[in-house]
């Protein structure tokens, strides 16, 4: 039996949760996000609750309980609080700006990284080391922090390269003399 999905979601107020077929839509002040259901699971909306069950005991019903609970929870902290992720840049003159629609960070390549902002995703530098990401989609906001952490994951050895913030680098011992 599911621990996650069995407990169902607190709407807030001012978040509507609306289900058209097999689309759940939330509409909240932060904008709008959809999700598709899958039909291994039966969703209804009561009030301000939001309860998933599965249709059959069959394997892929089960799994796919917890897993839309948890998407539509995260839906719904979405569209009214929203996500947040920061990342730090450490390393002698690496940097990060808001040029436009982009992204530009000095990482110490020959030349600048440009990365391209997504439609939904607000990125702002108030530091030049930190990157602060925002938007209603956990799994963009998430997805972007990845990618942009995947151009100089930070190094076990001085440590420079980019991180999330609060994330512990297992440092390593260099050469001994």
């Amino acid at each position: 039996m599911s621990r996650v999905g069995k407990y169902p979601v607190e709407v807030p107020a001012g978040v509507t949760i609306a289900i058209a077929g097999n689309i759940l839509t939330a509409k909240g002040k932060l904008g709008e996000l959809k999700l598709a259901l899958v039909d291994s699971v039966e969703t209804k909306v009561d009030g301000n609750k939001v309860s998933v069950m599965p249709k059959t005991k069959e394997a892929k019903a089960r799994m796919m309980w917890g897993t839309t609970r948890a998407n539509i929870a995260n839906m719904v902290k979405g569209v009214s609080v929203g996500y947040t992720k920061t990342l730090e840049i450490t390393g002698t003159g690496f940097r990060a700006a808001v040029n436009g629609k982009n992204l530009v960070v000095n990482l110490g390549f020959s030349h600048d990284v440009v990365y391209p902002i997504p439609e939904g995703i607000k990125i702002s530098c108030d530091k030049p080391t930190l990157i602060k990401v925002e938007g209603t989609d956990k799994r963009a906001v998430g997805q972007v922090c990845a990618e942009i952490r995947a151009y100089r994951p930070p190094e076990p050895y001085k440590g420079k390269g980019v991180k999330f913030e609060g994330e512990a680098i297992r440092r390593k011992e260099g050469k001994k003399k």
